[in-house]
């Protein structure tokens, strides 16, 4: 597979990691899909995690990536910026991506690791596992400490995770293409055209 092949491989698969990242964040600022905390979080009171403020999947792995992807994917369109400039261009594109995707993952981590913002059985709004001395994560008897919103410690952990397996993704992919970039920037694309 030439280069220019590749970089377009690697830019149309980009696509859907980003817009899940995006998806995926958005949803967070809605625990049990409803606009209830987010307003009350507006009005002053502590609603939501705070990982979901820092836009990890809005701009680290959506917007930090979908525009290198943009770039990566024409790279290798024939006539367009299939050659050596375009490469060159392409790694610069794909280190913006590799940095989006670092951020994406890193506060999908640290999201992970404090747990949700929940009520409690006093009726307080807190962290309840954010000093805990056993991890949430392998024990589900835990979260039934939180009593609202319901069932906000699966709806955290599967989009906080949904966002770290896309940030992997995208970190992978980009990574790639510096090398794809390198490589194809110091050999050429392959962008001869087949004969007839």
């Amino acid at each position: 597979m030439c280069t220019g092949k590749c970089s377009q491989f690697i830019g149309i698969s980009l696509y859907p990691l980003a817009l899940l990242s995006i998806i995926c964040n958005i949803f967070l600022f809605f625990p049990d899909f409803q606009t209830i905390y987010s307003k009350e979080e507006t009005e002053g009171l502590y609603r939501l995690t705070d990982e979901v403020k820092y836009m990890g999947g809005v701009v680290g792995g959506g917007i930090m990536v979908l525009i290198p992807a943009i770039h990566i994917h024409s790279t290798g369109r024939q006539g367009c910026c299939a050659n050596r400039c375009g490469m060159f261009l392409s790694i610069i594109f794909a280190a913006v991506g590799v940095v989006g995707a670092l951020y994406s993952g890193t506060i999908a981590v640290v999201g992970l690791i404090r747990g949700p913002v929940c009520s409690v059985e006093d009726g307080t709004w807190s962290r309840p596992f954010l000093n805990s001395t056993t991890s949430y994560l392998g024990d589900s008897d835990l979260w039934d400490i939180c009593k609202e919103p319901e069932n906000i410690v699966e709806f955290n952990i599967g989009l906080f995770s949904a966002l770290l397996v896309a940030a992997c993704l995208e970190l992978l992919l980009c990574i790639f293409q510096v090398l794809n970039g390198l490589f194809g920037c110091i050999c050429g694309t392959c962008s001869h055209k087949e004969m007839a």
